[in-house]
């Protein structure tokens, strides 16, 4: 096969809610078309997709995996993904360049949160979506109270093609609606089968289905319709074509029935989307950015020049980085130059590779809508546009869901800053959907996450990978000092060494300020006790005051100060003495304006099903938490809440351990607000000592 016709390529997602049975689906149909000769398993670590060895540890997908087979002429990109929310940035950034969503139900768990996220990502890039489920070999699960439970969540258009006739452990028969037969699997697990046409019961059951699956598609064109009215019916041949163009429009939202680790119904599903699946002639477009003029432009599949997305890099210290991507237009070939339209540089195409899992297949030349790999790209980057330099374009980049699971990163070996910075950079090119950054105010090194477990696995890669020695601890919370009255001093420095001595006197009055005004700074002297010179130092020690903070080693906010008078000496005063009266000034000044904390609080947005409102509400209050309101969004509340933020560290685990894994939340930084008194006593407390034992570090870890 040339596969090289787009209308031959079927590129697709799986995805799915965690432990669905995705692995495993992909499995089977690697072993059905021929790429493997026997099934691996998730247990066991020996798929094709999860050989990582975080993957291998944990029994889940924390990549999204590419895999290839063919299948009837027909050639199958499919990419396994990871169920687990940690991880949907991989989910995401596979339904980004996939031509449909194969969404994976378990028989035995139902729809799970991350079911109806991967549902909605695929809606948000427009892609069809088709329903298998899974595990019918495990016991014996009502196929109408399912096929139920999936109608009233994703509408009236969902059909069911193929029915489980003996669910349980002997699994192996399924009813075939659109050939009205039954098929019969091996047990051998090879997915070979036979067919029968439907007899008794199981006829009248398919002949009924057969019925309203022609109304269905009839329903769908009104070409159709007409023709169903005139000819009291459609004729086997005008149904199938109907098919495909409903599926695109998801008014026919497919579901078919199967056992990946038994390899039962496998084979009918490969039939179905080789035949029906959508290919990339389905969309013959996508908007683009001319980066020449910014205005926007439409990359065509028939287009001549070559225009690839890079939807993932692999990083290897061994075989060396894989760009991934997808081809849009044109042709990429081997050895050929390409323009990287976001880093302006030219790239030479080394090798390209099919992949399966780390198994890499050379091609010369991949085509428009095929998908493959290169390798050792110089200067390419996850959700760069490769393309012609005469004709530059930048295809949009993926946004990932903002990571609200923060931790500071500590090294414990002094001097690896450098192979800790590389580590990072390198892993998040191979994931976008965490950040870090150096915070100078608590001076730590925070990285941020999609959850726990991505912080884990992120961790464990950076030690295991990378070689740095670091260990997680929790990010500071950034607390505030200020004043609830007014205060003033009058602070002389005098220093008196062998030859020039140091003085100065500086009187500061200070007051409250409007929340989240910062420190503001003036004067008002008269006469010429004080050179106007100096004001800057004074100012220049307040600040350094503010800085470090003086009742709790925080810095302070909201405060006015305003520096009205002082004396000075003709020959020792001098810029470092007014810094040191401004600052010691300050301090006593602060000291005697009745200071308090200032805590931040973050504003949070809870998406849970009804059934779980009233423990996380309970948990909200027992957080110190207030509840602003509650809203309706789909099937779910939407609870908005304020929190303080020492409150929340571990939230998302916390939320999800309340909710049985089906509660989201995000997280902003709301406003500031004065601390209870108990708490504050802990935090000052903790301050007095390490200053008195000579340890205070500022802005210390609560």
């Amino acid at each position: 096969m040339n596969g090289t016709r787009p209308a031959d390529i079927r590129n697709f997602a799986i995805v799915g809610h965690a432990s669905c049975g995705k692995t495993t689906l992909a499995e089977a149909m690697l072993l059905c078309g021929g790429a493997i000769n026997r099934l691996g398993s998730v247990a066991q670590g020996t798929t094709v997709s999860d050989y990582h060895v975080g993957e291998q540890a944990r029994h889940i997908s924390i990549h999204g995996t590419p895999l290839n087979c063919e299948w009837q002429g027909r050639r199958l990109n499919f990419i396994d993904t990871p169920g687990y929310l940690d991880f949907s940035g991989e989910a995401i950034n596979a339904l980004r360049v996939a031509d449909f969503a194969l969404v994976v139900i378990h028989a035995g768990h139902g729809i799970g949160v991350g079911t109806d996220l991967m549902w909605e990502q695929a809606g948000a890039v427009g892609i069809p979506r088709m329903i298998v489920v899974t595990g019918f070999d495990k016991e014996k699960y009502d196929f109408d109270t399912l096929l139920e439970e999936v109608r009233d969540h994703f509408g009236q258009g969902v059909f069911p093609l193929a029915l489980p006739l003996d669910s349980g452990p002997g699994f192996h028969r399924v009813l075939d609606v659109m050939r009205s037969e039954v098929c019969s699997y091996a047990a051998d697990r090879s997915g070979k089968y036979t067919e029968e046409p439907a007899a008794g019961p199981e006829k009248a059951r398919v002949d009924a289905l057969h019925k309203e699956l022609i109304e269905h598609i009839a329903e769908s064109d009104d070409t159709l319709l007409q023709k169903y009215f005139d000819e009291g019916g459609l004729s086997e041949e005008v149904l199938r074509t109907g098919i495909h163009p409903a599926l695109q429009n998801q008014v026919f939202i497919p579901l078919l029935c199967v056992s990946g680790e038994t390899n039962v119904g496998v084979a009918r599903l490969m039939d179905f989307i080789a035949k029906y699946g959508s290919s990339p002639d389905d969309r013959q477009t996508i908007g683009a950015i001319a980066t020449a003029t910014g205005s926007p432009v439409l990359v065509r599949l028939d287009g001549g020049e070559p225009v690839a997305y890079v939807f993932k890099t692999l990083t290897d210290p061994q075989t060396g980085d894989l760009s991934i991507f997808r081809v849009y237009s044109g042709t990429v070939k081997s050895g050929m130059e390409m323009h990287n339209s976001e880093r302006r540089v030219a790239e030479r195409i080394g090798p390209l590779y099919r992949l399966n899992g780390k198994n890499r297949t050379p091609v010369e030349a991949l085509h428009a809508g095929d998908m493959g790999a290169a390798i050792k790209l110089r200067d390419t980057h996850t959700g760069n546009t490769l393309c012609d330099a005469r004709h530059a374009v930048a295809l949009p980049k993926l946004t990932y869901p903002t990571p609200y699971t923060h931790a500071a990163l500590k090294l414990n070996a002094p001097g690896d800053e450098e192979r800790l910075a590389a580590g990072l950079a390198a892993l998040h090119e191979e994931d976008p959907a965490f950040s870090y950054h150096t915070d100078a105010e608590l001076h730590q090194f925070i990285i941020s996450a999609q959850g726990e477990l991505h912080l884990e696995v992120l961790f464990e890669r950076l030690k295991r990978r990378y070689k740095v020695d670091v260990s997680l601890e929790p990010p500071k919370i950034r607390y505030r000092e200020t004043i609830r009255g007014k205060g003033e001093a009058r602070y002389r420095h005098k220093k008196q060494t062998g030859g020039a001595g140091q003085f100065a006197e500086v009187w500061l009055r200070i007051e409250p300020g409007p929340r989240d005004t910062g420190l503001k700074f003036a004067e008002s002297l008269v006469g010429q006790d004080v050179d106007r010179v100096f004001v800057p130092s004074v100012e220049k020690g307040v600040k350094t005051c503010a800085g470090e903070g003086a009742h709790a080693g925080y810095r302070m906010t909201d405060v006015k100060v305003e520096f009205y008078g002082g004396k000075m000496h003709p020959v020792d005063s001098k810029d470092i003495a007014f810094q040191i009266a401004g600052y010691f000034a300050f301090r006593e000044a602060f000291a005697s304006a009745q200071p308090v904390l200032l805590e931040p609080i973050h504003e949070l947005e809870i998406r849970v099903p009804e059934e779980f409102v009233g423990r996380v509400v309970g948990d909200l209050s027992g957080r110190r938490g207030r509840i602003l309101g509650m809203d309706v969004a789909g099937r779910l509340q939407v609870i908005k809440a304020q929190v303080p933020a020492a409150q929340l560290y571990h939230y998302g685990t916390v939320l999800r351990s309340l909710t049985g894994g089906r509660g989201l939340h995000s997280e902003k930084f709301a406003h500031y607000e004065e601390m209870p008194a108990d708490q504050e006593k802990k935090l000052v407390e903790e301050y007095q000592r390490a200053r008195a034992a000579g340890t205070a570090n500022h802005n210390h870890t609560h």
